[in-house]
């Protein structure tokens, strides 16, 4: 399984698609993943929460979530503990196969949720404003995903990707080192991804 992309993208907002939660109880707007949604190695996704419901266990899987509307989600899990994601972008890091039930702390939130398998990649996650520029480095062995909560972003004209406004999604990813230059203004959540090995080349 290829773990990183080979090439870049920008995810607008209205391309994201909506659909409801198996049990009924939210929405999710898949943004992407990789390699496809069938099989994937890493998958981002904004979850829509409307009242208190467990979530799917996906055994084998890290998750974070980030709170990016709303005024607080509460986790309660299996062992008993519970963790608060407050406003403005607090955030939880887990076990996906462990019980999760998520409660809206007053009223409906909206949670961005990055899931990896955690034997294949290595993981960080960082809330930046964005005032001026911004450089991210991508190869064959790092690759960046990132969401823009606010403002508006522009990438340099060497990358050729179109701009970012609020809610847009971008992955930076490259077989060979490249910088990715993004200038503007706002606030985003920068995921870096990085597989624990490096693949063998294929052979003919």
């Amino acid at each position: 399984m290829m773990l990183l992309p080979a090439d870049a993208r920008v995810l607008p907002a209205n391309t994201h698609r909506r659909e409801r939660w198996r049990n009924g109880l939210g929405w999710t707007r898949a943004i992407t993943a990789w390699p496809d949604e069938a099989s994937w190695a890493w998958r981002l996704s904004l979850a829509e929460i409307e009242q208190a419901a467990p979530w799917s266990l996906f055994p084998g899987i890290e998750r974070e979530q980030v709170l990016v509307e709303g005024e607080g989600l509460r986790l309660r899990f299996g062992d008993g503990r519970a963790e608060e994601l407050l406003p403005p972008h607090g955030r939880a890091r887990y076990d996906g196969g462990e019980p999760v039930t998520g409660e809206p702390i007053a009223g409906r939130v909206v949670a961005l949720n990055l899931m990896w398998q955690r034997d294949l990649l290595a993981v960080d996650v960082w809330h930046r404003p964005l005032v001026g520029p911004m450089l991210f480095f991508a190869d064959a062995a790092e690759a960046w995903a990132l969401y823009l909560l606010a403002g508006q972003g522009r990438f340099d004209p060497a990358s050729g990707l179109p701009p970012m406004g609020q809610g847009d999604a971008a992955v930076l990813a490259s077989t060979a080192r490249r910088r990715f230059l993004l200038d503007g203004g706002g606030e985003l959540i920068a995921m870096r991804l990085r597989p624990l090995q490096t693949e063998p080349p294929e052979r003919d």
